[in-house]
């Protein structure tokens, strides 16, 4: 009857929390519809690749290889040009029997499937000169053996049975042609994880420095310690202040040890500048912690303050960049464009995979400027509710 009676309290309690009700049934099925949104979209590895001198049934196997894409440019500079501008994926150039290729490398899976549509076009090269050589003997064959068989005629000496049976000309072995494999990014042990290690980085520094802000200023408020400084003539804008820099310095502190553990011992190689990303990580956290502050002014608990990582936290993994948002729905683009993960993983990548400079980022770092000011005056303005005075 005791844990009937619990039972009952515990069931009671459960249900009349809406809250609670919708993240155990609802968030579930959110996060199982935005999984199924972004992996069904088409995941088809694509590859642009530009070719220079290359032969002419080099070219046309490659065209014909499935996903691969080619453009022909006559200068090899121009087309190297335009791998630095991100676009397209490899340079081949063709000089004296050698393969020279560029690849871009900041997708692994783009350069095995170039490596792989070039060995199958210069082999199937290979398989139509043999074709052509064996035509050409076969034709030569006959050719050879109407002449012996013209002058037999006229000798009146018998027609020979087996001409094919004729003792053929050797033939010089062709000479296997070489290819010679350059990376601008990484090298050939370069993985799929390199590719998304910068927006790894900039999630995990969202997701932990806000569960740490989320649940301080929520523990301040639970033990009463906000209200009793609330109940002095200290302004709200002063508290969010004093509250964002003394747990923005953890945050930096964080984000260099993350990015250090990163480099040196994840040995991920950072193709721009270190501060660069220093800073973007610092522009994450001081959002992520703008984002746990406002959120828990609104939860009652710290049960109540985890619910919101279903619904605040992992969207933003799926639109942060892992899976392309060009390859999906328009709604799924313009929505990743109010979540800060897209810009801070874009930013990560301009620097980390790519080695460019402020001016192709300058956008992305003004959006998370954006985000930390519109969410630190939404902070303000939620302390009022907590103001008796």
């Amino acid at each position: 009857m005791r844990v009937t009676a619990i039972v009952k309290k515990v069931l009671k309690e459960l249900f009349r929390d809406k809250r609670t009700l919708a993240m155990i049934f609802l968030a579930p099925i959110l996060v199982l519809w935005l999984m199924n949104v972004m992996f069904a979209s088409n995941s088809s590895t694509n590859a642009k690749l530009a070719v220079v001198d290359v032969p002419h049934q080099v070219n046309k196997n490659l065209d014909k290889v499935d996903h691969v894409s080619i453009k022909k440019y006559t200068d090899r500079t121009q087309a190297r040009k335009k791998l630095k501008q991100n676009k397209i994926d490899g340079v081949i150039y063709y000089h004296h029997n050698k393969y020279y290729v560029d690849y871009a490398n900041t997708d692994s899976s783009k350069t095995a499937l170039t490596k792989q549509a070039l060995k199958a076009a210069i082999t199937g090269q290979s398989i139509t000169k043999m074709k052509s050589a064996l035509t050409q003997s076969q034709k030569k064959l006959v050719k050879l053996s109407k002449q012996l068989a013209v002058i037999a005629q006229k000798n009146g000496m018998q027609v020979p049975a087996k001409p094919s049976a004729q003792k053929k000309p050797k033939q010089k072995k062709a000479k296997k042609a070489k290819i010679i494999n350059k990376y601008y990014y990484g090298n050939s042990d370069t993985g799929f994880f390199n590719k998304i290690e910068p927006i790894l980085v900039a999630f995990f520094i969202f997701l932990f420095v806000f569960l740490i802000s989320g649940m301080a200023l929520l523990k301040e408020r639970t033990t009463g310690t906000l209200d009793r400084l609330l109940a002095t003539p200290v302004k709200r804008s002063e508290i969010i202040y004093g509250y964002m820099i003394s747990y923005g310095i953890v945050a930096v502190i964080q984000s260099i040890i993350i990015i250090g553990v990163t480099i040196w011992l994840l040995n991920i190689e950072v193709a721009g500048n270190v501060l660069w990303v220093i800073l973007i990580s610092i522009l994450v956290a001081m959002v992520a912690l703008a984002f746990g502050f406002l959120l828990s002014t609104i939860a009652e608990s710290e049960f109540q303050m985890m619910q919101f990582i279903p619904l605040v936290v992992v969207p933003q993994i799926f639109f942060s960049g892992i899976i392309p948002l060009d390859s999906m729905a328009n709604w799924v683009s313009y929505l990743g464009k109010i979540l800060p993960l897209t810009y801070a993983g874009n930013a990560l990548n301009q620097v980390i995979l790519y080695g460019r400079g402020f001016e192709s980022f300058a956008g992305d770092m003004l959006a998370l400027l954006i985000f930390i000011v519109v969410l630190v005056a939404l902070n303000i303005v939620g302390l009022k509710r907590y103001r008796k005075v």
